[in-house]
């Protein structure tokens, strides 16, 4: 059997289920909702992938640092990168302003609300800001040089056709030192999938950060891998779990603070 990377899987989802539900991202502090099918998340996966290649000129092998929360538009970003054929470097938004530990040249992602101290990096080739807005809005103040997403990325196709560099043995994720390729980000989605015994019917609740390899398989790659869809949440407020479990069908947890469930209703992952 050859080996596939993770944009093989979402490919393998949309063909056979594009209009049900993969991520669906909760913000307590906006009361912000999002759903998104297969089909609409590949929609925004070709659009992101066509900016790095078209408008940022990024090739294949590049680094792309992630300074950005647990959202849709991370897991979009991560399943870009990948199907690009560029290496995601995931990283925490909090600390100083130090310089990243990223062997530079990069492309630097960023959340608005860190945005200052990120645009500051002069390693970086690019620098693009994120505002998150719920409505899709731009950023309030792009500072000088930095591309601004939400606007950016509407005028670019939604299909992606990755060149014949693009392989899943090539490099994929660098998390914690650690560079895994795109075949073995699969290979560990499908044994976290089995691990935790995931399927089509699971609904999986995630409130944790895309800078680990265990919140990207528990937050987007184990229920893409196994057809299960995911429930990201951000700014968790512990009053609002009990009705998103119930409204949302919720049958497994991962990262969750002080969850437990006598009942067993939802079974926790990590």
């Amino acid at each position: 059997m050859n080996a596939i990377g993770p944009a093989d899987l979402l490919r393998r989802r949309v063909a056979g289920d594009p209009a049900r539900p993969l991520v669906t991202f909760y913000d307590d502090a906006t009361g912000e909702r999002v759903e998104l099918s297969a089909r609409t998340f590949d929609n925004w996966v070709a659009k992101t992938a066509n900016l790095l290649v078209d408008g940022l000129g990024a090739e294949p092998g590049t680094r792309v640092v992630l300074v950005l929360p647990p959202h849709w538009q991370t897991a979009v970003w991560l399943m870009a990168c990948w199907s690009a054929g560029m290496v995601a470097v995931p990283r925490e938004m909090g600390g100083t302003a130090e310089p990243l530990d990223v062997p530079s040249p990069y492309v630097l992602v960023s959340a608005e609300e860190v945005l200052d101290r990120m645009a500051t990096d002069r390693d970086a080739e690019e620098v693009v800001g994120l505002s998150l807005h719920a409505l899709g809005g731009g950023l309030t103040a792009a500072p000088p040089g930095v591309v601004d997403y939400a606007v950016e990325v509407r005028g670019y196709g939604d299909r992606f056709v990755p060149g014949p560099e693009v392989t899943p043995e090539a490099p994929a994720l660098d998390v914690t030192k650690d560079t895994l390729t795109g075949a073995r980000l699969v290979e560990e989605a499908h044994e976290a999938a089995g691990k935790w015994h995931l399927d089509a019917r699971d609904r999986v609740l995630v409130d944790m950060a895309y800078t680990t390899l265990d919140g990207i398989l528990a937050g987007l790659l184990a229920p893409l891998a196994s057809g299960a869809s995911v429930i990201i949440q951000r700014n968790f407020t512990k009053p609002s779990l009990d009705r998103r479990l119930t409204v949302e069908h919720v049958t497994a947890v991962a990262g969750v603070p002080g969850w437990n469930d006598p009942t067993g209703s939802a079974r926790r992952l990590l």
